[in-house]
């Protein structure tokens, strides 16, 4: 979903996600994926300065923010799970930049952080995650990550290794640098023969806009579909269990891969 986020206003932006989430679903769609802090819009002075902008987390596995009340209704109803980012702080007060996943049960829990923190402004307000994310749905196993954490070979490969068939990553790339996440995610797709997704937004504050591009590549890295720059738009692709297979197939990359220090040596 390349989706328009207004700063700070939870409630607004949950409203709207349920309403495209249920407009995608109508065309067949069983997983949804917003933006990087789409809840709160990815505006980081506003998400600093308004605890407002925050969904407190007493337990990850059960968050009950009332304002999410219309897209746990909207999974509900579709059948749909749904995928959002969020600002999440927990007990302790510390702040993580993190996915919600809306099942159709209704329930919301936390189930990524993002690990790689963007520069000196997102680490001075985030704790930064320590965990692979991969989430199941409807036996597929969902590799998970946030903007920054495509930039590092290493968090795909984890997901894969882990027994991931997509690499999903929720962004907020500013304009002008949409051509980075084309060669990130087509690299991801293709060196472990996955699905990549990146799911941009457009709009946000003024001196950081974001114009969309968002992109979905098959597991040999060809690209599926791609959105237009500056507009709202719903990007979907079927994913087929046929297709990594014939792709690994004659692509062994991710069997065959080697960890630091451990790579053959002949005799």
């Amino acid at each position: 979903m390349q989706a328009r986020a207004v700063p700070g206003d939870i409630a607004a932006n949950s409203l709207s996600a349920a309403r495209q989430t249920d407009r995608a679903a109508s065309d067949g769609a069983r997983v949804v994926v917003l933006p990087e802090l789409h809840l709160p819009g990815y505006d980081l002075a506003t998400l600093a300065a308004d605890p407002r902008a925050q969904i407190p987390v007493d337990d990850p596995e059960s968050v009950t923010d009332p304002r999410l009340d219309p897209l746990r209704a909207s999974a509900q109803s579709t059948g749909a799970t749904v995928l959002v980012g969020a600002a999440l702080r927990g007990p302790h007060g510390s702040l993580t930049n993190s996915l919600l996943a809306v099942r159709p049960t209704g329930t919301v829990s936390a189930v990524y952080d993002k690990q790689h923190l963007w520069h000196s402004d997102e680490a001075a307000l985030f704790r930064a995650g320590r965990h692979t994310g991969v989430l199941d749905v409807d036996g597929w196993r969902l590799g998970l990550a946030i903007c920054y954490d495509m930039s590092f070979p290493e968090h795909a490969r984890a997901a894969a290794v882990a027994g991931a068939d997509a690499y999903v990553c929720a962004s907020a790339f500013a304009s002008g640098n949409e051509h980075r996440a084309r060669v990130y995610l087509a690299a991801r797709a293709l060196e472990n023969t996955v699905y990549s997704v990146f799911v941009n937004p457009v709009g946000g504050p003024a001196d950081r806009p974001c114009s969309g591009a968002s992109l979905l590549y098959g597991p040999d890295g060809t690209l599926l579909t791609e959105a237009q720059t500056d507009k709202e738009q719903v990007l979907t692709a079927r994913f087929s269990f046929d297709a990594i297979e014939r792709v690994r197939g004659f692509l062994h990359m991710l069997e065959e891969h080697r960890t630091a220090g451990t790579a053959a040596v002949a005799p």
